[in-house]
């Protein structure tokens, strides 16, 4: 085309292979366009985000699903940019990129979902899941495969000529819509494992690992949903229609609503429970806190509220009527509360301890009150053969009377 036949909305020097981005008269083009621009920038935002709440995980659960997590925001991104090749004309480049990229992306989105649902599985039924690395292992054996088949399909299909010595510069566009297909028989096949290992999550004991098959689950069932409509269309329904020139509109939609699908069925609610805890740990009981700390406030509470020879804390007074008098009314400071530790720190003592301590004052005070007996005398005295101890003794309850026998004891009680 030359430059006066430019539609409306290009410039005269934008090439026709791009006039769909800018033809005002397609306008599906422009809003494809806008739709994967949005969602190219969402993605790399949600990669940024991923990478950036990584020192924030304490589940170490979750931790190892964040490699996967990220690989699907790449093939997210990718798919975004694959819907630039549907919009802009065919020629060999963008032919290629289709044919080859439109699988690979695809399968490396659910091969990471059916590893995710696989550790959801392996979790429910064992109580742990495989580690990070090997998830990583097992998306990356199942893209392969996709790689492996897209490359030998694209190698035998271009090299192959239909006319010996003639070169066909639009090779790769000259493939049937069924052959298109019926090339992505292994991702059909990835979709639907995707669906099946979500399933067993569902019945997880913990409320956030059923919230992750959940998500999963969904993810697959539009999945499938925006397959099925994009084959039928693109098989048989743009033919019955009489508007082949639709074939492209049609993937194109496909790709960009599928790759939205995936940014918000799972990769937005995924980064948004990236911080959780995890719900197998087990938490602190409430009667292990035998003395919980209390405030400084409701401290100067109490502290107003009882006499100011109390303390705040109540003890064992089944112990502390056997205590002495003497040794139990001690000044109390009215500030002894506030040491700077906690309730839980106070040395508390053991029923042994006060026992003992209790017959150890006791025998402290025994031995200030009675006297202590002291030998007799060896040398006699004149009229008189008790010791000068006992004559030192007052009278208590006792009377002496002299007799001829010697002296005579009466009791007076």
């Amino acid at each position: 085309m030359g430059p006066t036949t430019a539609p409306k909305g290009c410039g005269p020097s934008i090439s026709s292979l791009y006039y769909n981005l800018c033809d005002l008269a397609t306008v599906w083009g422009i809003v494809v366009e806008a739709i994967a621009a949005a969602g190219v920038v969402t993605s790399f935002v949600l990669l940024i985000i991923l990478m950036a709440s990584l020192p924030f995980v304490t589940d170490k659960k979750r931790k190892g699903m964040v490699v996967l997590q990220a690989s699907i925001l790449v093939f997210t991104l990718g798919l975004f940019g694959l819907s630039f090749a549907f919009i802009v004309g065919r020629d060999f480049t963008t032919c290629a990129a289709r044919r080859f990229l439109f699988g690979v992306l695809f399968s490396g989105c659910l091969a990471c979902l059916v590893m995710h649902g696989l550790w959801l599985a392996l979790l429910e039924r064992r109580g742990r899941g495989p580690r990070g690395w090997m998830l990583c292992l097992g998306a990356l054996a199942l893209w392969m495969v996709e790689v492996i088949i897209n490359t030998e399909w694209l190698i035998i299909t271009v090299v192959r000529s239909p006319l010996r010595g003639v070169i066909v510069s639009d090779l790769s566009c000259s493939i049937a819509n069924q052959d298109f297909v019926m090339a992505l028989i292994y991702v059909m096949a990835l979709l639907l494992a995707v669906v099946l290992m979500a399933v067993p999550s569902l019945t997880h004991k913990h409320k956030q690992w059923r919230r992750d098959g959940a998500f999963i689950l969904a993810t697959g069932v539009f999945t499938t949903a925006i397959w099925v409509a994009w084959i039928v269309m693109y098989i048989h329904g743009n033919q019955v229609a009489g508007n082949p020139s639709w074939d492209d509109p049609t993937l194109a939609v496909a790709v960009v609503s599928n790759a939205w699908v995936f940014l918000g069925l799972y990769t937005i609610p995924e980064v948004c429970l990236l911080t959780q805890e995890d719900p197998d740990q087990e938490q602190p009981h409430d009667g292990d806190h035998i003395y919980p700390a209390r405030s400084l406030v409701y401290d100067n509470i109490l502290k107003e509220q009882e006499p100011p020879h109390q303390n705040i804390y109540m003890e064992n007074k089944a112990f502390s009527m056997d205590e002495p008098s003497a040794v139990s009314k001690k000044p109390v400071s009215p500030y002894g509360v506030f040491n700077g530790q906690l309730r839980s720190g106070v040395y508390q003592p053991t029923e042994l301890a006060l026992i003992t301590k209790g017959l150890a004052n006791r025998d402290q005070v025994k031995d200030t009150v009675l006297p202590r007996a002291t030998a007799p005398s060896l040398t006699p005295e004149s009229g008189n053969s008790l010791p000068r101890s006992a004559e030192s003794l007052p009278p208590s309850g006792l009377s002496h009377a002299g007799s001829e026998n010697g002296l005579n004891k009466k009791a007076l009680w």
